[in-house]
């Protein structure tokens, strides 16, 4: 398994601060899977803008053995503590990021109105997806399918927060705090570890790796869901 440290464009370790303690979590709201109407063939043919679940997408992502070696590397993944602040290497690259936040705050305003927190979002959303060396639009379109942008979501599984991440994580690889999985950061940072181990452990196939972060292997339904939703965050540089 190759987990990313340090990525281009990331400083892991500037700064600090990062994750709190203890996320206070207000109430929540369960909600329900909802059954899939139509084949795999036919999410290629919907638009992008009807990629707007209202529900959680979370399936029964099964709690596999880990090794010593693998869980001590999620481990570490997971405890760093950084501030979602990129650094560039030259004006050109921060200005295509900033290009990018405020292209990408234009499409999410409708999800999340306030300014401040979708700023702070999509920052996160940048840095963590650059940290484990996935494609932000990726991350965004998986979200978008399994919270709608819900930061307090839980499906009837049990899943927790923006990338619906199962408790039991908390105690594999975390402080066993399941609370903090409703922290942004947290979330985010778990989200991405996991997807990045699954990539790993599916030897880069996207496919099989997103069946497997939703616990439907080898089904094309969820993975063509997240296909179909990056399409409505992807971003070319002009």
């Amino acid at each position: 398994m190759n987990l990313p440290g340090r990525r281009a464009g990331v400083s892991p370790r500037a700064g600090q601060g990062g994750m709190p303690g203890r996320a206070i979590v207000p109430e929540t709201v369960a909600i329900r899977r909802r059954p899939l109407l139509l084949g795999p063939v036919w999410w290629g043919l919907l638009p992008a803008a009807m990629w707007c679940p209202r529900s959680a997408w979370a399936g029964t992502q099964a709690e596999e053995p880990l090794a010593d070696a693998v869980r001590s590397a999620l481990s570490a993944a997971v405890a760093q503590n950084a501030p979602p602040k990129p650094t560039f290497s030259d004006i050109e690259e921060r200005l295509v990021y900033l290009k990018w936040l405020g292209e990408m705050s234009g499409r999410l305003k409708k999800r999340k109105a306030e300014h401040v927190t979708r700023i702070e979002f999509l920052e996160t959303v940048w840095y963590e997806a650059k940290r484990a060396g996935l494609d932000p639009a990726l991350l965004l379109g998986l979200i978008q399918v399994e919270s709608g942008f819900r930061k307090y979501a839980i499906s009837v599984a049990g899943a927790r927060g923006y990338m619906q991440v199962m408790p039991f994580w908390a105690r594999l690889i975390g402080d066993g705090d399941v609370s903090r999985l409703f922290h942004m950061q947290t979330n985010l940072r778990f989200g991405c570890v996991i997807l990045r181990h699954y990539i790993d452990r599916e030897r880069g196939d996207l496919f099989l790796a997103l069946g497997r972060y939703n616990g439907s292997r080898g089904r094309a339904e969820y993975p063509n869901l997240v296909f179909g939703a990056r399409r409505a965050w992807e971003y070319k540089p002009r």
